[in-house]
């Protein structure tokens, strides 16, 4: 089948890698002129983990892991209320099951590192990556779907996958605004940013990300990944109309004024890493959290896949390993549906995308179950931490835990919702094992 992707993200690129795998002719397009290996750290988790591993990229992941040793709550004194180490589940657990992971663990990577590990698996499969180039519309047809692009051309696909993101142009293009709007839920008046300062670290400092909770609802976040330099991740419930003014606009100096403002006098090194931040030219990525919900991922010869689907918010922390499972699940189900000697039978596609949402639409209703989309994004427990009484309350919290040794990451994180829900293995498909990528006799 001749299968066009649109993104060449996460999503976009595992999708490409396993179709390729299949001997189907894929072709990326990405709007970028060149492969957005940026961003700032992500994981993998439970079934996400096993789908690396069939890819059979597991070590070329560890090879690229970021070194983090654990996370450790501070408070606005700077002092340590909890730490929470790494545990190295790549030397723990068994194949094929899903493991259970603290905050953090050897499946930390920067994002850039495993956009470009899926990147070069993919070519390495023989798919095509087109840049600086977008899609302008598309008319589904019963043989194929003609897809107009920026350039001016026009060719014809018998598959189009939408892989661009939470903002997905795919998706308002195949279902219309009045679904665009009922299906994106933005975090109203929550606002979060990330980027990166320069901080060598400092005799025994190690590699421990630090989380800081503020009154006001505010909070911020430091990582390292490298000698030279620091991860910043903050956020905020504001309705300072400035800053998404500012956020639109693309204002970066304004933004990084605004956010200094709204962290004065928080307390810990607040004040050391805005001064950082309005002192270097670190740009600075703003976005206001959304969920993505809609009853169904495709129609005709079109479908969708990763935040252009499903987006969880990154308050769910599987945001990447949702991406890998799903491109995992739509090329599984392709691969029964749709053989290779067969060719592009709408009929075959159907059942496939079909197949698609039956299986991985369960599995993200559980995720998604809970995500408080009304007030702001703001869960009830979020509203008691954001008092000076609510915080001591979490910073006993945390002690407690972790001087128990407790997983506190499953009681924040959504890796362990899902009860009852199998990754399957969709083997053997013209003489291919789809679940590992290597061929049959």
């Amino acid at each position: 089948m001749r299968v066009l992707i649109s993104g060449a993200g996460i999503a976009g690129n595992a999708l490409a890698f396993w179709l390729s795998r299949q001997g189907h002719s894929v072709t990326v397009v990405e709007r970028f002129p060149s492969l957005r290996a940026s961003g700032l750290q992500v994981d993998l988790r439970g079934h996400g983990v096993e789908v690396l591993r069939r890819m059979g990229l597991e070590a070329a992941f560890l090879a690229k892991k970021a070194p983090e040793q654990g996370i450790e709550v501070v408070d606005k004194h700077g002092r340590r209320r909890g730490f929470f180490p790494s545990n190295n589940l790549s030397q723990l657990a068994e194949p094929g099951k899903p493991r259970v992971q603290n905050f953090t663990s050897d499946y930390e990577i920067m994002r850039g590192d495993l956009c470009q590990l899926l990147f070069g698996a993919a070519k390495k499969a023989n798919a095509t990556f087109v840049f600086g180039k977008s899609i302008r519309g598309f008319t589904d047809g019963d043989d194929s779907v003609e897809v107009n692009f920026s350039d001016g051309t026009t060719y014809r696909y018998d598959l189009l996958v939408g892989a661009d993101g939470q903002r997905s142009a795919t998706r308002r293009l195949l279902f219309g605004q009045a679904i665009e709007d009922a299906c994106y839920h933005p975090f109203q008046d929550t606002y979060m940013a990330y980027f990166t300062i320069p901080r060598p670290i400092k005799p025994g400092e190690g590699y421990v990300g630090s989380i800081f909770i503020a009154t006001n609802r505010r909070g911020i976040m430091t990582r390292r990944h490298a000698e030279d330099e620091l991860q910043v991740y903050i956020g905020c419930n504001s309705r300072d109309g400035r800053l998404e003014e500012a956020r639109r606009g693309g204002d970066v100096p304004e933004q990084k004024k605004i956010w200094a403002e709204i962290f004065d006098g928080a307390g810990w090194k607040t004040e050391e890493v805005m001064q950082a931040l309005r002192d270097t030219e670190s740009d600075i990525y703003v976005e206001t959290p959304a969920l993505v919900k809609l009853d169904r991922w495709s129609k005709g010869r079109v479908a969708l896949v990763g935040d252009a689907a499903w987006c969880p918010t990154p308050t769910t922390g599987v945001g990447t390993t949702c991406a890998m499972i799903g491109a995992y699940v739509l090329a599984g189900e392709m691969a029964k549906h749709c053989r290779i000697d067969r060719g592009p039978e709408k009929g075959d596609l159907a059942m496939a995308l079909k197949g698609f949402e039956d299986k991985f639409m369960p599995y993200m209703a559980e995720i998604q179950r809970g995500v408080p989309v009304e007030n702001g994004g703001e869960s009830l427990t979020g509203r008691i931490i954001a008092t000076s009484f609510g915080i001591s309350l979490f910073h006993l919290a945390v002690s407690v835990a972790s001087g128990l040794n407790l997983n506190l990451g499953r009681w924040f994180l959504k890796e362990d919702v899902v009860k009852g829900w199998d990754l399957d293995e969709y083997r053997a498909v013209e003489g291919m094992d789809v679940a590992s990528g290597e061929h049959g006799e």
